[in-house]
């Protein structure tokens, strides 16, 4: 748990809310989430909730539903970092939303060793995975 009083509580919460102006970014409808991944003090890589490149920016269908090829934040974060010469292995990953099970799998590959969440979502499977594979999981309500 932390201590409010404490050096990385502040730098956590300031990473949070960059993550919440980059999911500003996102053309979904529903729902905004974005993802920062930090290491060494440094953020390596970004992303937000969307389509694949190279298609419409339009992530709902005509009931509003999420279209299944939307790409989650996370995935998006851990994809442009592999794509690039840095590694995550040993990073922190800060994300608005708590992560799904499917993202939860793509954190654990990736090596990320820290996840900061500040937004609970209703099924918990993803942050249990995580927790199970011994990756340090932390909820931060930043409005607090």
């Amino acid at each position: 748990m932390y201590d409010k009083n404490d050096k990385q509580y502040e730098l956590d919460k300031r990473y949070l809310q960059m993550a919440m102006i980059w999911a500003e970014n996102s053309y979904c409808n529903r729902r905004k989430v974005g993802a920062l991944i930090v290491k060494e003090n440094m953020i390596i890589s970004d992303g937000f909730n969307g389509t694949p490149s190279g298609f419409e920016n339009i992530c709902e269908d005509e009931n509003n539903v999420t279209k299944p090829y939307v790409l989650h934040a996370e995935a998006n974060a851990i994809t442009k970092v592999a794509a690039s010469s840095n590694s995550s292995k040993g990073a922190t990953i800060y994300v608005t939303s708590a992560p799904c099970i499917e993202c939860a799998k793509l954190i654990i590959q990736s090596g990320i060793i820290r996840v900061v969440y500040s937004e609970k979502y209703r099924i918990e499977d993803g942050c249990d995975l995580l927790i199970r594979a011994n990756i340090i999981v932390d909820y931060i309500d930043i409005n607090e």
